[in-house]
């Protein structure tokens, strides 16, 4: 590679101006001494390589910089840097028309272009990655989710709070018993007032029992129609889910669904209780003053010291806890992978390496767990103490009322009572403040889920056509995987026609399972517009879109049932139907060979079937709906010459002569056979569309 000049950089008040327009500040002077000085530092380096070490030399965050030709760049990540007949210029989008763009000079000139003007040019785009700020906090959609749903029927609450408001204006009676007591039985020995004393606590234990046996069944059972609610909210979220937006990673999925059960029972049992109970604790305090004046400062003092202690705790808490976690959910993933590549995993001799990752992250959670266990220990322990002080301070203070004259013996022993009446709520509540760290990073993690797009909108008005023709078209369609740059597909214009079969042919990478995704409606793309039958597909219900559009994916998933569970996913069909397409495609056999007949047993991931029969399940599966567009991806991959020949011909037999097929394939036999058609893709564009006797032969002549 030649080395760097600084005529081939763009000029400095161009990248002054990009960073300006990406809210960053940048002294010029400062620029340009820095690209001077790693000019000779490090010559020899492409330009994106040398801007962003420039910019890290500047200390600017952390710096990405990627070099791309425009056909392939994600337009939706300008503004950028471009070269453009031998200058460079910032390229944004045109606010007049969004089908072109605007450069701007480093002399201020702006010129306007059509994007097939710009095709080859290169591309800088430059993303800048802040140090993390605390976020502002935002309303919680899953905390929101579960409040809903708790009180949706408030009847229930006020239940549970008349019955809390009986059971501790009760409580107050065995404080008054125990006062009365040793103010008037004791010292006269009156059995006739003790025996009317005592048989007055046995109906109020008694009621005492009963309040609170109901209320705990009526807690109960709204808590489990609660779960019930709440898990099939969360999962109907889940299977509606944009399917290139969900998290990649099994375990973080899982984790993120099942932190809701912990969210559920922290609101619908202690928490309820203790959000009833803890205004009675002022109360008692109030019943304290009544009777022992001053003591009841001892107990009110408990109160700011337990606020303080249980804010002190989540604040040592809420790191330890988020990142103990993320490390759960690594290792959750990790055991999926594990279990699902067990063969790789031994044939490879690797599993020392998986043990070692195992037992890293089993170290990293342990590490963290221990710490937050201490820093819980120690509040529980230092409030439990504290209780401790403020019963033997009461007790003094107690002491001097007497000498005074200001309290009796039966006085002070109910103020101890009451006081015990005080410290439980409140030890409960700091136990619930501490409790509520490990719940808000549940409910992080179920907003992360919730906050992913569905497929459709929840206030999206869906067309319901009756009828759709067979007619599929893309316009100006782009897709981009995450947060990348790159335009994994770029296609201006394709038209699909009732009657094609269509061959996609292309190198690993090239964009075809890609097409396919975009065209069955499960990725959205980028920009632009996928037409069936002249409506947007993503205006149409997604039940309309399925019943017309069959999907064979290139990994072939079968679910823990038998094999005619897996090949009636969508719902009953005509037996007739069934046998007809399972012997046309081959799986005849398999079904006479095995003595369950249909209900041969299939494992979690279709484990007891090779590859090739998956597929043929798969592929049988999508046969026997009525669709009127088929997509298949490498559906005979992993079968042999005489399965694929017998498929493709099921394949031929089985659809309607209007329908369209397209089938995307490395097999030459393929497209010999099926197409009337072939369509070649290259970085996501489409390079070649036309019929298979002049693409071969020109092929062929080159």
């Amino acid at each position: 590679m030649k080395n760097l000049t600084l005529e081939q950089l763009p000029q400095s008040s161009l990248i002054i101006a990009l960073l300006k327009r990406m809210q960053i500040s940048c002294v010029p002077s400062q620029l340009q001494h820095m690209i001077q000085k790693q000019l000779q530092i490090q010559p020899n380096t492409n330009i994106a390589h040398f801007l962003g070490k420039v910019l890290q030399s500047l200390k600017i965050g952390k710096v990405r910089f990627g070099q791309f030709s425009f056909s392939r760049f994600d337009r939706t990540r300008l503004p950028a840097l471009i070269k453009y007949e031998g200058d460079w210029y910032i390229i944004e989008r045109d606010t007049e028309s969004k089908d072109s763009f605007q450069l701007l000079h480093h002399t201020d000139q702006i010129t306007k272009v059509q994007p097939e003007m710009l095709s080859d040019c290169l591309v800088l785009w430059c993303q800048i990655n802040h140090p993390e700020k605390k976020a502002k906090p935002k309303k919680s959609v899953a905390l929101r989710l579960v409040l809903s749903e708790l009180f949706k029927k408030k009847s229930w609450f006020i239940n549970i709070a008349i019955a809390t408001v009986l059971v501790n204006i009760l409580g107050i009676s065995t404080s008054i018993f125990a006062m009365q007591t040793y103010d008037r039985v004791v010292p006269t020995l009156a059995y006739t007032t003790l025996t009317t004393l005592a048989t007055g606590m046995v109906i109020v234990i008694l009621t005492d029992w009963l309040l609170k046996v109901v209320r705990a069944r009526i807690l109960d059972k709204h808590a489990s129609q609660i779960n019930m609610r709440l898990s099939q909210t969360v999962f109907d979220h889940l299977v509606n889910l944009r399917i290139d937006k969900r998290p990649k990673t099994l375990g973080t999925l899982s984790a993120q669904i099942n932190g809701l059960d912990s969210v559920r029972q922290f609101f619908s049992s202690a928490f309820i209780f203790y959000l009833v109970d803890m205004p009675f604790a002022l109360m008692f305090i109030f019943f304290i003053y009544i009777i022992g004046g001053p003591v009841s400062y001892v107990y009110l003092g408990l109160l700011p010291f337990a606020l303080v202690l249980s804010l002190f705790a989540q604040y040592k808490l809420r790191d330890l806890l988020r990142t103990q976690m993320l490390r759960s959910h690594e290792r959750q993933g990790m055991l999926v992978d594990t279990i699902r590549g067990a063969e790789t995993i031994r044939s490879s001799n690797s599993t020392w390496r998986f043990s070692e990752q195992w037992q890293e992250l089993s170290d990293n959670i342990d590490e963290y767990s221990l710490k937050s266990k201490a820093i819980s220990n120690l509040t529980m322990v230092t409030t439990g103490s504290f209780a401790s002080f403020a019963y033997i301070l009461a007790i003094i203070v107690g002491v001097t009322q007497i000498e005074l004259g200001e309290l009796t013996m039966g006085g002070l022993i109910a103020c101890s009572i009451l006081g015990g009446r005080v410290i439980t709520p409140v030890s409960q509540g700091i136990q619930q403040l501490v409790q509520w760290q490990h719940v808000s990073q549940s409910l992080t993690m179920i907003d992360q889920l919730l906050n992913i797009e569905t497929e459709r909108l929840p206030e999206q008005t869906l067309l319901l056509p009756y009828d759709l023709n067979n007619q599929i078209e893309l316009e100006k369609v782009r897709f981009t995987y995450g947060d990348k740059p790159i335009n994994t597909l770029n296609i201006e214009s394709l038209t699909f026609n009732p009657g094609d079969r269509v061959v996609l042919v292309g190198s690993i990478g090239s964009g075809k399972s890609t097409l396919l995704k975009i065209l069955a409606g499960l990725y959205k793309p980028s920009e632009g517009r996928v037409k069936l039958a002249q409506a947007d597909l993503w205006d149409i219900d997604p039940s309309i879109v399925n019943e017309n559009i069959g999907y064979l994916p290139q990994n072939v998933t079968l679910f823990k049932g038998t094999l005619y569970s897996n090949l009636i996913l969508s719902g009953v069909v005509d037996d007739t139907k069934l046998m007809k397409v399972i012997n046309d495609v081959g799986l005849g056999d398999l079904v006479k060979e095995n003595s369950n007949q249909m209900d041969i047993p299939v494992s979690e991931g279709g484990e007891g079937l090779s590859e090739g029969q998956r597929q043929l399940v798969g592929l049988a599966r999508m046969l026997i709906g009525q669709h009127k567009i088929w997509l298949l991806d490498e559906p005979t991959s992993s079968m042999d010459l005489d399965t694929e020949i017998k498929v493709l011909d099921a394949i031929d037999n089985l659809v309607q002569p209007d329908d369209i097929v397209i089938i995307s394939t490395h097999r030459p036999l393929v497209a010999a056979k099926t197409a009337n058609r072939v369509i070649a893709l290259r970085k996501g564009e489409v390079v070649i569309d036309g019929k298979p006797e002049d693409v071969f032969s020109n092929r062929n002549n080159q």
